[in-house]
């Protein structure tokens, strides 16, 4: 492929808007063009990458006898409402109308699409178990796009779904599943991590996350060097917890004046932040009603509102507006507090507020506080679990200490049993006649994410490093002058060569500067260079690993054999 025939618009300077390396040097090698905030165009080098990954999916499809179909974008909105997705799912659902004011949606994912199409083609449990997948854009209306193509509105995704009959199957196929994705990741050259997750508007339980380790992953990793890693949102620690055994004391209370953080409060009442209870109040939809619920824990800790939901099984959690909680308790959030609060709240704490006792909170009066206030005398709880964040250093389920990064989703696996099926009415017949609910599996990977994360975790500040696997082209061939026959004679000959030998070529016959096309090269990020410069006249070429950045001068009749050598090597080093 001749460069000059490639729509590849390079630029000296990355964006003002671009945070993250992959999204700079994507632009910048021009492998992506913005059309709009959170919409962008693959040119021909991204595409070329996107199709390399795209095979490997479906190599690893293949093995498991995934079958690859195609659903619409356009969906009608019925769909999304028998499944109760259509107002739970929120503002990045994309809403329309057509021209006979049918309401419509733009597919975010496709649960509810390939449930229909099952509802209606099988009915006896002899079809099944099937597994059905396709590689699509979705869409989804963020709020705040960034970092390129990392977050879009706009996104290409492979999503998968099974159809088992039985409990038995679906586990299966989820095993399968995984082993193929671990596969996918490997083969694409990234460094990734497999860890518990949360489940969120997919339903289901049941669930990995493949995350890739990046500084501008949305996600926090909590991961130890042993067996453990999950997603910070259902993230757990040993408790450690000891009972506290002082005498319990008359609870009183005290005028704060100003005290509307725990910090404050504690300084104001003389105490450590871990004595004051933080009383944060939400509302949470719970069968399509809205429910007030407190959740208490010590001052030094977060709430995860991921748990509290999955405790609660809410749709939707958030936080009380002021007005609701001046309504409900008679005061502003850093006042409130579970004494006296009536039955219509759902009071749940933490494991570690069983074990405190003379705890200070809120006294449901502005600018007032209790002292010495204990559980079941002065308050009640409804439940205890786990609700809080867990810290760096606290020991694991596995024993080690927990340590965090940032990671980049991208790809997902869900054990959805019969979330939608029962909901939207797909059923077979077992083995003794009888109707059943099909039970399903849903398995999706970020391709857009996936071609960011590569990009991410491979970019210099010299460009784009692609891993062999799915770089656009395998070799990059620069003859220094074009002017000059021999070099352009033994370049057009080392590229005949090398892709009969099947690589792929990107031969530089711009009449630019030698400086310029190296420095593109670097952008682009091709594993090999093959420089065809003064010693051409003299059957020498030099070879430079982008990787590396290192360069030896080979005979040019030994090209392929190089080439092929230490495209090996780069291979196997990889691996390991």
């Amino acid at each position: 492929m001749k460069q000059s025939r490639i729509l590849m618009p390079t630029l000296k300077e990355a964006p003002s808007d671009a945070e993250a390396i992959s999204h700079q040097m994507m632009v910048r090698a021009g492998y992506i063009y913005q059309v709009s905030a959170g919409v962008w165009a693959y040119l021909p080098l991204a595409d070329r990458v996107i199709k390399k990954i795209n095979q490997i999916i479906r190599e690893e499809m293949d093995k498991i006898e995934a079958v690859e179909m195609m659903t619409p974008v356009l969906l009608p909105a019925e769909l999304w409402q028998q499944s109760q997705r259509y107002e739970s799912y929120g503002p990045n659902l994309f809403k329309l109308k057509d021209r006979k004011a049918r309401d419509m949606i733009l597919g975010p994912t496709h649960e509810e699409t390939f449930t229909e199409i099952i509802r209606d083609s099988i009915h006896s449990y002899k079809k099944l178990p099937l597994v059905l997948y396709q590689i699509q854009d979705k869409l989804r209306d963020e709020d705040r796009p960034r970092y390129g193509i990392l977050r879009g509105k706009e996104f290409i995704m492979k999503d998968a779904y099974s159809f088992t009959a039985d409990q038995a199957g679906l586990d299966k196929v989820y095993d399968q599943m995984a082993v193929a994705y671990r596969n996918i990741f490997d083969r694409v050259g990234l460094d990734y991590k497999v860890i518990y997750a949360d489940s969120g508007a997919m339903g289901g339980n049941g669930s990995q996350e493949f995350s890739a380790p990046a500084a501008v992953g949305e996600d926090t990793i909590a991961y130890t060097d042993g067996d453990y890693a999950a997603n910070i949102e259902i993230a757990k620690s040993q408790f450690t917890g000891v009972q506290q055994t002082a005498a319990t004391e008359t609870m009183e209370k005290v005028a704060t004046p100003g005290a509307h953080t725990v910090d404050e409060a504690a300084e104001s009442l003389g105490l450590p932040a871990s004595q004051v209870l933080k009383s944060m109040f939400y509302m949470a939809t719970i069968d399509g009603e809205e429910s007030p619920v407190m959740v208490l824990m010590r001052g030094n800790d977060e709430v995860n509102e991921v748990k509290v939901a999955s405790h609660l099984k809410a749709d939707e959690l958030h936080l009380a507006t002021e007005e609701e909680a001046e309504q409900l308790l008679g005061a502003h959030p850093g006042s409130l507090g579970p004494v006296g609060v009536g039955e219509n709240v759902t009071i749940l704490a933490d494991n570690y507020v069983k074990v405190l006792v003379n705890m200070a909170l809120g006294a449901n009066d502005d600018g007032y506080h209790y002292r010495n206030a204990n559980l079941d005398r002065d308050f009640r709880v409804d439940a205890f679990g786990d609700f809080r964040n867990v810290q760096e250093g606290e020991l694991a389920p596995d024993g080690m200490p927990l340590k965090f990064t940032r990671g980049i989703e991208i790809g997902h696996i869900f054990k959805l049993g019969t979330r939608y099926s029962e909901t939207l009415g797909a059923k077979v017949l077992d083995q003794n006649g009888r109707e059943t609910d099909v039970i399903m599996g849903s398995y999706g990977i970020g391709i857009s994410r996936l071609l960011s994360a590569i990009a991410e975790q491979n970019a210099d500040d010299q460009g784009l490093v692609w891993p062999d696997s799915v770089a656009p082209f395998d070799v990059h061939v620069i003859p220094v002058n074009p002017k000059k026959t021999d070099q352009m004679e033994l370049a057009e000959k080392l590229t005949q060569e090398l892709e009969s030998a099947g690589y792929e070529v990107l031969v530089d016959d711009r009449q630019e500067r030698a400086g310029v096309k190296f420095a593109d090269a670097d952008l682009i990020g091709l594993p090999i260079r093959v420089t065809v410069g003064k010693k051409a006249a003299e059957g020498i070429v030099e070879i430079k690993l982008r990787r590396t950045g290192e360069t030896l001068e080979v005979n040019a009749e030994e090209l392929v054999t190089n080439i092929g050598i230490l495209l090996k090597q780069a291979a196997d080093t990889s691996e390991d």
